[in-house]
This record gives C-alpha cells, structure tokens and sequence, in this order.
C-alpha cells in the first residue's frame, strides 16, 4: 500500500517574535523518520506530504492509498488539526486518527469539556473570549463560576502546554485577570481560567475502536519535587527527566483505577475518537476530573508521554505504530494488516 505522512516539522530554533512554544507540537525528522521506518518495515511505499500548502500539492501528486495524519496546523485557530483530514475526506483518502470533527472539538477546551461533562467529571472554569477588558475579566473569575481559586489560566486551542507555564496557577482574580489579557494578547484567542485540581495528574493511553478499544495503560506524573501545587507545566515538559518521575502503571487505590479507565473510555466514546487518544486527567479524592484529550498524541520514540507510557508497559514504539495503523486501516476496511 503506497501511504502518505503528513506533519509539520519544528523549526531548528525557537521563533524569536511572539510565545517561544509556538512550534512545540511539531514534530522533529526524526519521529516522521521513526513511523516512515515502521511502514517500510510492513511492506508499505512510503511518501512524504508535509502540510499547508505543500501537502495539497504533495497529496495530489503523490495519490496515496492511506494517510499516517500527524499534522497539527499552524496558527491559532481551533480548526488547525482539522485542515489535513477534512482535505482527506473531501479526496476520499482514509487516514489515522480522529475526523476533523473530533480534532476541533478536543482543540477546543472549553467545548470537549462540555460534551464529556455529562459522562465525567470536570472542573469549575470560565472561558475568557479575547479582547476583554481587565475589569470584565477580574469580575467574571471573582462571580463564582470557576471556584475559589486557586485557579489555572491557559489559552482554549492549545495543546504540549502551550502557554501553560509555572505562573500560571494563581491565586486572586486580579492577578488571573492580568494573565488571562496576557495570553489573550500572546496567543490570540479566549482562555480558561479553571479551578485548581489538588490531586494526582494521570493519562491514560487508549488505542482502537469499539468494540476493541483497548486501554494500553495508565500513567502518573509525579513531580520529583513533591510540590502539592505540581502543574504539568512547559517547563516541566522541556525538562521531565529531572523535573517528573513517571509511574507506569500508576500505582493508584484500585477503585480510584478502575474510575479513571471508565472515565477515559467514556471521554473517548462521547468525543467521538477514533484509533488512538491520550486523556488527561486530574484525580482528587478519588475522582477523575477530565483536563483534555489528546486525539492528535505526540508519538517521539523518546519523549512523547504516550510512547513512554506505552514502553512502561511492555508495548515499544514500533509495536505502538503497528497498533495504531492495524486499527486505523481496520475500521477503513483496509483488512487491518500493519
């Protein structure tokens, strides 16, 4: 089968005008190299199809059976990850991961936590709409509607913590209302501001479709510096092998496990996933509170949260691939073979 990748490549340097993370969930050669291999590997003819408008000149050059879909899109709008598989489907060209659907709804903060709070719990939060002023904002975050505070403030349509940095649990609404005007002018769009999840942060990696949706395992950050006031920060996430232990499985009472699951599968189900997602969540007092999914995960051989989670539990990267594409061509009708 002759297969397209398509992805966005990171730049060599961080760009030097707006956020420093604007690029940080793109991909870097050598994890579009490390699927290309896998596919290879399998027997497969493998193109390269970028995106933008690279990939609409490439995809039609190229004509590929199937699609491996790692693009993120650039900019800030929360249709970005749908640009590839919406062109996909208007050329009737199966592809890996969610529909266009799926992707914007999860990109969205604010809208995936209202189609999964009828099935899982969620935390209290306001959404910010850009341009507000520091009056409106500091009212609205002191009315009650996202909790007491302390309060997390991060921008709607992001994801690898984009714009969520050590500052960014804060603890009065004037200081959130600084932030969020902030990150509304860095970022170019609305920001949450959540309430604050003491507890236990846990993902959980899902890989098929029903009725063989498989939980691959779960996952606990534990900060290495025991602060109670721990965020899944980009600072962390620049820096996880000294900042974070990660505990696979995720040593966790097994009532509160068996909740999380349910609550992944549920989260999963109601956003509409499909192939493989990553589901964020915070635990306190043994309730899963749903943070986001991940539809889109990260899959660096060394670095990416699911991929460690994987090898945690005995499933290596290559083995990963494999999985994700037997149960994408699968569910196409392709047969499922890798």
């Amino acid at each position: 089968m002759r297969v397209g990748i398509a992805f966005d490549l990171a730049p060599d340097s961080r760009p030097s005008d707006g956020p420093d993370d604007r690029f940080e969930e793109f991909d870097k050669p050598e994890t579009v190299a490390a699927v290309a291999a896998v596919l290879r590997d399998e027997g497969h003819e493998v193109v390269l199809l970028g995106d933008g408008r690279a990939f609409l000149t490439r995809v039609l050059e190229e004509a590929p059976d199937f699609v491996w879909n790692l693009a993120e899109g650039e900019g800030v709008g929360r249709c970005r990850e749908a640009r590839v598989p919406a062109v996909l489907e208007m050329l009737g060209i199966p592809y890996t991961g969610s529909d266009p659907l799926t992707l914007a709804a999860s990109l969205d903060k604010p809208v995936a936590k209202t189609l999964v709070a009828g099935v899982v719990a969620v935390p209290k939060g306001v959404t910010i709409p850009a341009g507000a002023t520091g009056a409106s904002v500091a009212a609205r975050i002191a009315g009650g509607a996202c909790g007491p505070g302390p309060w997390i403030v991060k921008p709607s349509f992001e994801g690898s913590s984009k714009g969520i940095r050590a500052h960014s649990l804060v603890d009065d609404a004037g200081q959130a209302a600084a932030l969020c005007l902030t990150l509304s002018r860095d970022y170019g769009q609305p920001i949450l501001v959540e309430e604050f999840i003491a507890g236990d942060e846990v993902t959980v990696g899902l890989v098929g479709n029903a009725p063989d949706l498989d939980v691959l395992g779960m996952m606990r950050v534990c900060p290495k510096s025991g602060d109670p006031r721990f965020i899944y920060s980009l600072e962390v996430k620049r820096d996880w092998d000294e900042r974070v232990a990660y505990e696979i499985p995720a040593d966790l009472p097994a009532d509160v496990s068996a909740r999380v699951v349910r609550a992944a599968r549920a989260s999963f189900e109601a956003l509409g996933c499909r192939d493989v997602a990553r589901i964020d969540f915070r635990v306190r007092d043994g309730v899963p509170y749903f943070l986001e999914a991940n539809p889109l995960p990260g899959l660096a051989p060394d670095w990416s949260d699911l991929v460690i989670l994987a090898r945690g539990v005995g499933v290596g990267h290559d083995e990963l691939i494999r999985r994700i594409f037997r149960a994408a061509t699968l569910r196409a009708g392709l047969g499922g073979g890798p």
